[in-house]
């Protein structure tokens, strides 16, 4: 089975930067223990530093699935709601052969 990279968007609030990126930071070790996590990167964007973006290999979507289903993420997604622009946008991504 195909490994699963997926890269998420997360928009913060005007002024809600700092909340928004306490909340991601806390994703990133608990993230990286999971079973089935390959990698997980968290990053802001040098043009807008009110977008965060993960990027992320899973084993498969089943660890990808059970990951966003954990409590830790839950919660974190919960604390930090009222501080987005926007809902997460999350983009599993498919390769396209090159040649």
């Amino acid at each position: 089975m195909a490994e699963l990279r997926v890269v998420a968007v997360i928009t913060a609030k005007p002024g809600s930067e700092k909340e928004v990126g306490e909340a991601l930071s806390g994703l990133v070790a608990p993230a990286r223990a999971e079973v089935g996590c390959i990698s997980y990167e968290l990053f802001a964007s040098v043009l807008d530093p009110a977008t965060f973006i993960t990027v992320e290999t899973w084993r498969s979507q089943e660890d990808f699935d059970a990951h966003l289903k954990a409590p830790y993420v839950q919660q974190a997604f919960a604390s930090a709601s009222d501080h987005l622009a926007q809902p997460p946008v999350i983009h599993p991504l498919s390769p396209i052969g090159i040649g």
